[in-house]
């Protein structure tokens, strides 16, 4: 039993070592180690364009290896990272990238959410005072009383029970 334990574990192990983090092949990897984590960095900012939500370092895309092999090149060039970004962006556009940068072109895809959340707050808050405001018209019996109701109330309160019978309250 012990055995099949350590086998499904072991299974386990394996299936989540080998997930297509590994996509880079070893014949793109650069010879210069502080080059090639330069290229893995920026192969993670980079979206596939076949995926689109996967980084071209995850992809295993024919065109994610291409870019890949476009960005060693680039860094192998002399390339700084912002110039690698810039001719990629040039090339293929901003959707390339899988985090836009905020330019005026874009401030609209960053600024969508917080205002679909603010106007969707504020919804739910007209929502809410409607809404109190149509219980109080509809049940009166939440609304306040007038100064002769409330005077009535007192003065019921205030009486003595007519009954020899004690009161007894609701069941």
């Amino acid at each position: 039993m012990k055995r099949i334990i350590l086998a499904c574990v072991l299974a386990a192990c394996v299936m989540v070592g080998s997930s297509a983090a590994y996509a880079v092949l070893p014949d793109e990897v650069m010879s210069d180690p502080v080059k090639e984590t330069r290229a893995r960095d920026l192969s993670r900012e980079l979206r596939c364009m076949v995926c689109q939500n996967q980084s071209i370092d995850d992809s295993e895309a024919p065109l994610a290896r291409d870019l890949r092999l476009l960005v060693r090149e680039r860094i192998a060039a002399g390339d700084s990272d912002a110039q690698v970004l810039d001719f990629l962006v040039a090339r293929y556009g901003e959707f390339v990238l899988l985090k836009p940068r905020l330019e005026r072109h874009t401030l609209l895809l960053w600024l969508l959410t917080p205002l679909v959340l603010l106007g969707g707050g504020f919804a739910l808050w007209m929502y809410g005072r409607r809404r109190g405001k149509s219980a109080a018209v509809e049940n009166p019996s939440s609304a306040k009383l007038t100064a002769e109701e409330e005077a009535r109330l007192r003065q019921l309160m205030s009486a003595e029970p007519v009954s020899d019978q004690p009161v007894q309250g609701p069941r």
